[in-house]
This record gives C-alpha cells, structure tokens and sequence, in this order.
C-alpha cells in the first residue's frame, strides 16, 4: 500500500478514479439511444454492429496487456495515458464524418477504456489498506450499476435535446478532471523496473486470438450463419492462435500472463466464477427488456424502471458486502452469491406472458445482489491468490474474465434468440394465415416497438408475445446454465487461510 498518502489525497485519488471508470462502463451503454440518429446522420447501416464490436473488442484485448505493463512500469502514467486516450479518442468520435471513422475512434476508446478498467482497481488496490480494501473496491463494482441504469437515459436525454455528438464530448471534461486527480494526486513509490524483456509475441499471439474469438460471438447468427465457412475460419484461426500464445508463454523469459497463475487454485476458480456470472447477468441486461416489451407488451418506461432493479441490485450487492459483511472476499461471500444467481433464475424459468412486471422487478434485484456478491469477493480473492507484485495482472485478468463472459453470453444468447424467434413465427403459419406471418418476420425491427404492435390484431399480437416469450426462455435457460457453472467453481474455491 502506498503509506505516503494522506486521507484527504486518498480521497481524491478514489474520486478521480471512480469517475474514470464511470467513464468506461457509461460508454458502452449510452450508445443505445443515439445509434437510431447517429445512423440517419452517418449512413453505413452495415457498420451498426461494429459501433459496439469494435469498443469491446479492443478493451478485451487491451485489458490483460495493460495489466501486465502496469507490473512492470509505473502504474500512474499508464493510467493516465489511458485517460487521456480515452479523452482524445471521445473528441475524434464526436467529431466523426463517417460511420468508418467513429468505428475507427471506438477502437482507440476501447484501448484507452480497457487501461482505466485495469488500473482504477489496482490504484484503488494498492492506495487502500487491507482492512479499507473490500470498501473500496465496493464503491467500484456499484459503479457498474449506476452506469447501466444513467447510460440509456442519459443517452436518450442527449440525443433529444442536444446533439448525439455530446455523448462523446461529455466525457472530455470529466476526463480532465480524472487527470487532475491522478496526476495531481497519486504517488509513486517504487521505481519502474528496468531492463525489462517485454513479450511482445505473446501481446501479439493473444491480440489476435481474443479478436478472433470475440468475432465468432459478435457476427456468428448475425452477420453468418454459425454453420458457414466464415466462422469455420474465425474458429480455426482462434484454436490455432491459442496454441500458439501457449507455446509462447512457455519459452518466454517474462510472459505477459504466467500461465503458472493459472495453477494457483483461487485464481483459477474465482475468474471461471466471475467469468460465468458476467455471461448470466450481461445475456440478461442485454435480452430481458425484449421480454417485457416484446412478450408482456410494456411500455419502455416499465422496461426501464424494471431493469433498474437489476442495476440496483448489483450496486447494493457491492455495497452492502464491501461495508458490512465479514469475510467480503472469502468463499462463503461468492458462493452466496451464486446460489442468490441460481434461485433468481430458477423463478425466471417459469416466466410466461402472464408474469407482472413486479415479479420482474423483484428477481432482477436478487439476480443483481447476487451479481454484486460474486464480482466483488472473487476480485479479492483472485487479488489476494498471487504475491502484490502481481497485482496489475491479477486484477487486470479479473476484468478481462469479466469482459469475456459478457461478451460472449450476450453473443450467443443474440443468436439463440433471433433463431427461436423465427422458427417459433414460423410455426405459428398453421393457424394464421400466412401473409400475417410473413409481415412480422419482414417488420423484425420494429416488433418491439409500441406503435407497431397497437397495428396488429388481438389474435396477431397474442402469436408475437407467445413467440417472443418463447424465445426468451432460451435465454433463461441458459442464464441457469451459468449460474450453475458459476456455483460450481465458487464451491470449488479454498477458504483464506
């Protein structure tokens, strides 16, 4: 821990860094509302997708890399090239001409992005003490759930009564002020390594590996049909990649990840269990307001105020067991909140169209705690299972586990749903007729909107709640799925000597 700290620069420090993270995690969610506009202005409806795509894709690979190079250099200046990244790629998307250039500034947020969601936990790790550690932490993880539950609205908000380009240049002035607290602020007490071999085969090897396997999950269902020759190839070429980042990592004299890590049974255990309770929770942020629009026929304004259970529930999940709780980052912690994950989707199997939107509510909110629970305890003990010179990669590799999970949950629940949907529409052609069907399955954008369902027919809208509740069952099913997983590697974990 960094001792030369005063409590009132520790103050500022846990601030700054707070808001960079907000920062980071409101930019993947406030795009939702502003891509229908954003389009219309831009044109290149056949790079949508890729708005997303590419933020993601590059704070995936940028994550673990700059975990590592935060062990080896000075953990300040990385964070603070990462905001001020981050800042100037927010100046270049608000500016962009061409979908192909805010494309091309989303890649270098996500860079910048995948910096500050390593290094605001490791500053935070290292300035607090052990006894403040969970408490810090805490405040950290519950920023995830404000940011889901302000992004949309502030997103909406932005785009109606200002410009969409403000929701990129809202982000220079609070990045100024995180460079000020940073820089103003934190210390450094050990000088950075020197003579350091870097490995740059192995940044290069796992760039490329992530990037094929996220792809898979990005455009598999979508773009290609999971069968053709397309993600064949990306499959292919991922497999081959790992193997040789393996090869790799087992000659290089500094590996960028230790696969030896992977050895330590906390570690191990505690990024599966993060990595499966991130698929469960993101497939759910991502899939249940189709639900309750599509299924239950609520307004947006019901869509929102029931995932703001899921969103509070995480942040007082994080809170709650970071200020109160004993043994915040033991077993007992992380068990509990995946069994929490597996109750919550247990009742969620027998959602129908016929489920309030207050039983909604109330799961979300124990899936959310539940959430709360494991992300925060298996950080510490995944942070606590390697020695505090490892604490940049150990941290890093949390988040990248993390991000994986949420990406490729989100990737293969999208699949399975736009499947299901379809065969489910289909199938519905033996009792309406036909040209009623072929009219959804051509208006597939619009069948969650309000406007478009008051159109159809009593009969008609029924058959589309019917199929979309069907479909989102999928999604149930296989959120189950992962909390079980995620249950089974919490068991798995060894309680802290």
């Amino acid at each position: 821990m960094n001792n030369t700290l005063s409590r009132k620069e520790r103050s500022y420090i846990i601030v700054a860094a707070l808001l960079a993270l907000f920062l980071g995690a409101l930019d993947a969610l406030v795009m939702t509302a502003a891509m229908p506009t954003i389009v219309v202005e831009l044109g290149g409806l056949h790079l949508y997708s890729w708005v997303y795509s590419a933020y993601f894709l590059a704070r995936a690979v940028s994550l673990p890399v700059i975990g590592k190079l935060s062990d080896v250099y000075s953990s300040r200046n990385i964070f603070l090239f990462s905001i001020m990244l981050f800042l100037l790629a927010s100046a270049a998307a608000g500016t962009a001409t061409s979908m192909s250039f805010l494309v091309a500034a989303r890649i270098f947020q996500g860079v910048g992005a995948g910096g500050i969601f390593a290094l605001v936990y490791i500053v935070l790790s290292d300035i607090s003490p052990a006894e403040e550690r969970a408490k810090t932490l805490s405040f950290a993880s519950s920023i995830w759930g404000i940011a889901s539950l302000v992004g949309p609205t502030l997103g909406g908000f932005i785009v109606t009564y200002f410009s969409w380009r403000w929701i990129f240049f809202i982000n220079i002035p609070i990045a100024l002020i995180c460079l000020a607290g940073i820089g103003l602020f934190l210390k450094v007490e050990q000088q950075p390594q020197k003579n350091v071999d870097l490995d740059f085969a192995g940044v290069a090897s796992l760039s490329c590996f992530i990037l094929c396997f996220l792809s898979i999950f990005i455009v598999g269902g979508r773009d290609y049909a999971w069968y053709s020759l397309e993600i064949f190839t990306l499959c292919t070429l991922s497999a081959l990649f790992v193997l040789v980042f393996y090869y790799v990592e087992k000659r290089a004299k500094d590996p960028v990840i230790d696969l030896t890590f992977f050895k330590n049974h906390n570690f191990a255990a505690g990024n599966i269990a993060t990595f499966f309770s991130s698929f469960a929770i993101f497939s759910l942020f991502a899939y249940a307001p189709l639900f309750i629009q599509g299924a239950l026929g609520k307004t947006p304004m019901k869509v929102a105020v029931a995932m703001l259970s899921l969103s509070l529930g995480w942040s007082f999940g994080s809170l709650f067991l970071g200020r109160f709780a004993r043994g915040a980052g033991g077993k007992t912690a992380t068990v509990s909140g995946a069994l929490l994950l597996i109750f919550s989707s247990i009742i969620m199997l027998s959602f129908s169209t016929e489920t309030s939107i207050l039983t909604c509510f109330l799961v979300f909110q124990l899936v959310g705690i539940g959430m709360g629970f494991v992300t925060l305890s298996s950080l510490l003990l995944v942070q606590a299972s390697l020695p505090k010179a490892n604490l940049g990669i150990a941290t890093s590799l949390h988040q990248f586990s993390r991000t994986l999970g949420g990406t490729i949950g989100v990737g293969i629940c999208g699949g399975v749903v736009t499947t299901q949907l379809i065969n489910n529409l289909e199938a519905s052609a033996a009792t309406v007729p036909p040209p009623v069907i072929q009219s959804l399955l051509d208006s597939m954008e619009n069948l969650f909107q309000p406007e478009f369902q008051a159109l159809l027919s009593e009969e008609t809208r029924n058959i589309l709640y019917n199929a979309v509740a069907q479909a989102i069952s999928s999604v149930h099913w296989i959120v189950f799925g992962a909390s079980l997983l995620c249950c089974g590697a919490a068991v798995l974990l060894k309680r802290q000597q």
